[in-house]
């Protein structure tokens, strides 16, 4: 699922073929998720295999990347119509959908068979059906009905699933829990950019809020729901582990006071359902997701 900004355009529409690839595959987005990705395998061991390490950086950043380039292919259409997509490389005609395509395509399976060939079996699986999850079904759903963004958390709750089963090779309550808490993140996280972003949308076409009703107190109630939903589930690290806790008390202390900023800010918009309140909970989600799964680094047994 989509982890960006609600202002998602290019300050230049000056073209390069560089610049065009990295628009294609959201670089600084995709290197976020590696960031997730590398973090759940230092959190799965202490002795790093660095082979295995470059491995998942390259291959998930292939991976992540094709999975984006792919998405514009689809929403080539709809994307020239949103201020906040209308300077990628498609709408612009810098890129033919072909090529972009094509790119796309050839980076995401050469991405998975990097996790395969070079780690596992188990990381390539996981990589092929988050890209297939993504590419394929949350990215076409996305026009149909906002239950597109409960189908797009699996794919994007992935990497740091995919970063622990590259260390370990086996999935597990540990693995689980590490996904668990990047699914449930995802939904305080990608609704207050829909909230921001919402008339933005509505030129594309799409209603991604909760409720089709838009910016109303039952959206932002959900809002706040979920990212109470979080403090627990971010705790299940340190709550459910098969042999010794995966993390420490430290980690789960961090985990608390984060995800009660998330809760308050989350509050304050359930409050106010202004924009204004709708962009702390979405600064406040940036910050949340590298700092928790850091301080599960920091902090693990």
């Amino acid at each position: 699922m989509e982890k960006s900004t609600a202002l998602d355009s290019n300050s230049s529409v000056v073209s390069s073929p560089v610049k065009d690839i990295a628009a294609l595959f959201k670089v600084r987005l995709s290197l976020l998720v590696i960031v997730s990705a590398v973090l759940g395998y230092f959190i799965g061991t202490s002795i790093v295999d660095w082979g295995k390490l470059i491995a998942l950086g390259l291959g998930g950043f292939l991976l992540t990347g094709g999975s984006n380039g792919m998405n514009q292919v689809l929403e080539r259409n709809w994307d020239k119509l949103m201020t906040r997509t209308q300077n990628r490389p498609i709408p612009t005609g810098a890129m033919s959908p072909m090529k972009a395509g094509v790119i796309s395509m050839v980076a995401g399976i050469v991405g998975i068979a990097m996790l395969w060939y070079f780690i596992n079996a188990a990381t390539g699986v996981l990589g092929l059906l988050a890209f297939f999850l993504y590419v394929f079904v949350y990215t076409p759903l996305k026009r149909v009905t906002s239950l597109a963004v409960f189908v797009g958390a699996f794919p994007g709750a992935v990497p740091p699933m995919l970063g622990y089963i590259a260390a370990t090779g086996t999935y597990g309550v540990e693995a689980g829990s590490l996904f668990a808490m990047q699914f449930m993140w995802q939904f305080p996280h990608f609704w207050s950019i829909a909230w921001v972003a919402h008339e933005d949308y509505q030129r594309g076409g799409y209603n991604l809020l909760p409720f089709k009703e838009g910016r109303t107190k039952r959206s932002a109630y959900q809002i706040f729901l979920y990212s109470l939903f979080l403090i627990p589930v971010s705790l299940l690290p340190w709550a459910f582990p098969e042999v010794k806790p995966l993390v420490g008390n430290l980690a789960a202390a961090v985990a608390i006071i984060a995800g009660g900023f998330m809760a308050w800010y989350s509050f304050k918009l359930y409050r106010s359902c202004d924009v204004r309140d709708a962009k702390k909970v979405m600064f406040t989600s940036f910050f949340y997701l590298p700092l928790v799964q850091i301080f599960y680094v920091i902090d693990k047994l």
